[in-house]
């Protein structure tokens, strides 16, 4: 199998592996409380960071990028010592840590934190301007980490249970957090602090800032565990076309707890944010910057027409509310689980609209995006995403995955029964595999080998001599034997290609191979 050859750095391992200094506490509760000066780009605040102890130890791993700096940690309002360590900073208890204790300490910190020049994908804080000259801030930060702008445990295994997010903003101006607001306090000078808070577990990349001249319109959607307030909130301007072009968003919530069960977060509510730049699926407070058009940007990626039947950021950063903010990796090699099934998700929004013709046309039509360059897989413990083929090659081997099952009502099961069984926990490759072999009934090893460790795309080699099909599969990793369905004869039949030769009677010459299997074929 083909590996993703990278050097990795100390840094890498400091941010991508459970650290002796992290693996001993649990985190229970976070506090953030920041003060945003846009006039200068600079932050400052503090974080809470309330903790269990699992055993006892003294020296606590907390995570902050360079240029922004810890002006000092306390514990009981005691001073504790910080040695830092590029962008990992140790800090030494001189209280004790009992086993089962439950403790915090308070992170003080200051800077300029990193801007983002080209977000989401390059992480920071966005300062711009709307067009009335007002300050239009946002924060985006996957991959790249939380700690690109607040001190936090920042590694993806361990979710902290709750927390609120106290951000103080420049007066006239609002900030949108996740969770629900609880508590506005306008500040002698005009500025105001709002206060979020968020019921449910979060991965530290679902917290964000959103700065803005912001207006307000939600509505009540009668979701499958009783209501559930959707919320929205977008520059003053854009209301009139914000209200009628975020109809998408219940019918996306429709379709999703079809396919997926109830949307994961009642208690903290759904909301749809504008933003200066494309958009991110913070949990409960997905970002959007798509220019209220349908598409991505006005573009299908599909080149079927498909893609313009619905606006992508709204259906793609929503169903990451299921695929990625219930159901979280442990380490961002294995990134997949967010984003096939997301991607994915497009395919069953048009689905649930427009019918499986429609669904599997998208699929087949986003394969021209798939690069097949490196494994979709990651490597583990150094922070190391795999392929960009995450989405969209993961997509169509979930597409591939439903052909083998055959039955459409399982399949929505399978994939409603995953939301239940890992609800609100981080999971890795292999649990995703094992559950899924488990409730298909086929063993998917070699399936999952191929498709997510493997470059190669499985090719079915056939030739046709004297009325015999002679079929095998090449390209592929050992033991791969996925059965696929064509045309024979008239009608549609399973084959059972192997790497070895098999043979198969027929009358017709004419064979169609099943489109909605991710192979590719050659006829000797």
């Amino acid at each position: 199998m083909l590996s993703n050859k990278k050097s990795f750095t100390h840094q890498d391992t400091l941010r991508g592996s459970i650290t002796p200094e992290r693996a001993w506490w649990d985190l229970t509760y976070y506090h953030l409380n920041v003060e945003v000066k846009p006039e200068n780009k600079f932050i400052s605040g503090q974080n809470t960071i309330q903790y269990t102890v699992l055993e006892p130890a003294n020296v606590l791993q907390i995570d902050l990028q360079d240029p922004l700096k810890i002006i000092k940690v306390t514990q009981d309002g005691k001073t504790l010592q910080v040695i830092d360590d590029g962008n990992a900073h140790f800090i030494t208890l001189t209280k004790p840590q009992r086993k089962g204790a439950v403790n915090a300490i308070e992170v003080y910190y200051e800077g300029h934190p990193k801007e983002a020049i080209r977000a989401p994908w390059d992480g920071g804080f966005s300062w711009k301007k709307d067009d009335h000259g007002n300050d239009f801030i946002a924060t985006s930060c996957q991959g790249l980490g939380a700690s690109v702008w607040w001190p936090c445990k920042d590694h993806m295994y361990d979710e902290v249970d709750s927390m609120d997010i106290s951000i103080t903003t420049p007066k006239n101006l609002m900030d949108v957090s996740n969770g629900r607001l609880t508590d506005t306090k306008t500040l002698s000078d005009g500025r105001k602090t709002y206060t979020w808070s968020v019921k449910n577990p979060i991965n530290n990349y679902g917290v964000n800032v959103n700065i803005g001249d912001y207006v307000h319109f939600s509505e009540v959607y009668p979701g499958e565990n009783g209501p559930l307030d959707m919320n929205y909130y977008v520059l003053r301007d854009n209301l009139k076309k914000a209200k009628k072009h975020f109809k998408d968003a219940p019918k996306m919530m429709k379709a999703f707890e079809h396919w997926f069960g109830p949307y994961p977060f009642y208690e903290d509510g759904y909301k749809l944010v504008e933003v200066p730049y494309l958009g991110m699926e913070h949990q409960s407070s997905v970002t959007y910057g798509n220019k209220f058009k349908n598409g991505y940007l006005g573009r299908d990626l599909s080149g079927t027409g498909w893609g313009l039947k619905f606006d992508f950021i709204i259906i793609h950063e929503s169903g990451h509310e299921w695929f990625a903010n219930n159901i979280t990796d442990i380490d961002i090699a294995d990134m997949w689980i967010h984003e096939s099934f997301t991607a994915y998700s497009e395919n069953l929004f048009l689905d649930y609209y427009y019918g499986k013709e429609a669904s599997a046309a998208y699929a087949i039509g986003t394969r021209k995006s798939i690069i097949n360059n490196k494994p979709i897989i990651g490597v583990y413990d150094v922070n190391s995403e795999g392929s960009g083929d995450m989405y969209y090659k993961g997509a169509n081997m979930l597409h591939t995955l439903r052909q083998l099952i055959e039955d459409d009502e399982k399949w929505r099961q399978i994939l409603r029964g995953m939301n239940t069984t890992f609800y609100h926990q981080t999971v890795n490759t292999k649990q995703i595999e094992n559950y899924l072999s488990h409730e298909t009934g086929i063993d998917l090893t070699e399936f999952f080998n191929q498709y997510l460790r493997d470059i190669r795309i499985p090719t079915l080699e056939y030739k046709i001599k004297n009325n015999t099909l002679h079929y095998h599969w090449t390209n592929i990793v050992t033991g791969f034997d996925m059965p696929i369905q064509m045309t024979l004869d008239g009608k549609s039949q399973w084959i059972h290609p192997t790497a070895e030769w098999k043979t198969k009677a027929i009358k017709d010459k004419n064979l169609e191979i099943d489109p909605d299997f991710y192979v590719e074929y050659n006829k000797l």
